[in-house]
């Protein structure tokens, strides 16, 4: 799986641009920079095209929004680029941001560049040849980030109007709705039902934090021997939201197997030094001082998660269709949109998801 990901690869035909004209622009907006300019497409990013650039012995990070007909509000690469610049003095860590360019002329759509943090992404959660120690502790390292980010003071990094507060669920109800509708490649019954059972059992009591909204093991670069993360990525569906749906994403992968996505479901945790389920819940309703959370409550938030990795999967499913995906890899990704919505029904309708 982590070959078709990692490390870098020539730029695909798809997403060339004038690498003259961002090296000009560069040299007026990027502080200290100084060419000429090497460009690499990284291999990973199905929904951001990103590139490694390279200039006077300095690496840097591009995020572009891609070509073509795009979804109204995907692709925010203005939205990544505030929150990485307000994270920047914070307890949570982020690639320092250098520029913001919305002029589509330069490159041929709106970008922005930050610097290229040095370290280690991992793909699998079982974290293959590893020691139980140093498993640990990236686990416990991901839980204490995660508490951080929930626990930032927004008004304190100007970010108090970076989203809307309450009602969160409905509205990415609503929003991941009309985008599962509005990508459609083939009809999925159990994504029918789910917009019909996730609306009328929204639970009651929703706080309102900073949520990255994609906290995969994957948008984390950890130390290159430490077991700390020196940098949080992808920040795209980052907004205020409820807290509890952004860690029940998070904890997908407790969840699903390896082969329906990225996932260590059936695996002997304890034998790995990884927490169980239970376990890091538990610690993290500790950090964030939240009380313990109703089985019911919990599995909800579980369903909506899985819903909403379809309705992902299947924006990626349509743009291979429209032949706008970023990544090699994104016609095998995008056919798992069904059988994680499938998934999503069941626990729906188990007994647990009863409500």
């Amino acid at each position: 799986m982590s070959e078709l990901y990692v490390g870098t690869m020539p730029v695909d035909e798809r997403n060339r641009f004038d690498t003259g004209a961002l090296e000009n622009y560069m040299r007026c907006h990027v502080e200290n920079f100084r060419g000429p300019l090497g460009v690499e497409q990284f291999k990973g990013g199905q929904s951001n095209p990103t590139f490694l650039l390279s200039a006077g012995g300095v690496r840097y990070v591009l995020r572009k929004k891609p070509a073509g007909q795009l979804l109204a509000s995907a692709h925010a690469v203005d939205r990544e680029y505030r929150v990485i610049t307000a994270l920047r003095d914070t307890g949570v860590p982020v690639a320092r941001s250098h520029c913001l360019c919305e002029d589509a002329s330069i490159i041929g759509t709106p970008f922005y560049i930050m610097a290229h943090v040095q370290g280690r992404v991992l793909w699998d959660p079982t974290l293959p040849g590893m020691g139980q120690a140093e498993r640990a502790a990236i686990y416990d390292d991901m839980n204490r980030v995660i508490a951080a980010l929930h626990g930032i003071d927004v008004n304190g990094v100007g970010l108090a109007d970076y989203g809307r507060s309450g009602n969160y669920l409905q509205r990415q109800l609503g929003r991941w709705s009309k985008q599962y509708l509005a990508s459609q490649t083939e009809p999925i019954e159990a994504m029918n039902r789910l917009i019909d059972w996730l609306p009328a059992r929204i639970p009651a009591d929703q706080t309102t934090t900073l949520v990255h909204g994609d906290l995969r093991l994957d948008n984390l670069i950890f130390h290159p021997t430490e077991p700390r993360i020196v940098a949080v990525l992808d920040w795209e569906l980052s907004t205020l939201g409820d807290p509890l749906v952004d860690f029940a994403y998070h904890m997908l992968t407790w969840y699903l197997t390896a082969q329906e996505f990225r996932g260590m479901a059936g695996v002997n945790l304890p034998e790995l030094g990884i927490p169980l389920a239970e376990q890091y819940l538990r610690t993290y309703t500790r950090r964030t001082g939240r009380a313990d959370i109703e089985p019911g409550l919990w599995n909800y938030h579980l369903v909506y998660n899985m819903f909403r990795l379809a309705a992902i999967l299947q924006g990626i499913a349509k743009r291979v269709e429209d032949g706008t995906a970023a990544n090699a890899s994104a016609r095998e990704t995008g056919r798992k949109a069904r059988p994680i919505a499938e998934i999503a029904w069941r626990h729906a309708t188990s007994q647990l998801g009863a409500r």
